[in-house]
Formats: C-alpha cells, structure tokens, sequence
C-alpha cells in the first residue's frame, strides 16, 4: 500500500516529464552539435 507522498511524488515526476517534453516541441537548429571543423570555417569566413 503506497502513502500518499508517494503518490504526489509520483505526480510531480509525471507533470514534469510531460512539460519537459511539451517545451521540447518547435524548438529550432540542429539536434546534435556541429563539426569543430565547421565551426572553425565558419568563423574565419566572416
């Protein structure tokens, strides 16, 4: 039988995961990061 801190708990692990998640959605640029090379060339060129 659980207590009901645990059940809070429990919820509060659920709410954050899933807002974590939601924020997650339509953020913009490349998902892993970029070549040092390419970043080095990027810089030197402007």
């Amino acid at each position: 039988m659980l207590c009901w801190s645990r059940y809070i708990f429990i919820l509060v692990v659920i709410i954050l995961g899933s807002a974590s998640m939601l924020s997650a959605c339509g953020q913009k640029g490349p998902l892993v990061m970029p070549d040092e090379n390419q970043q080095q060339t990027q810089e030197t060129d402007s």
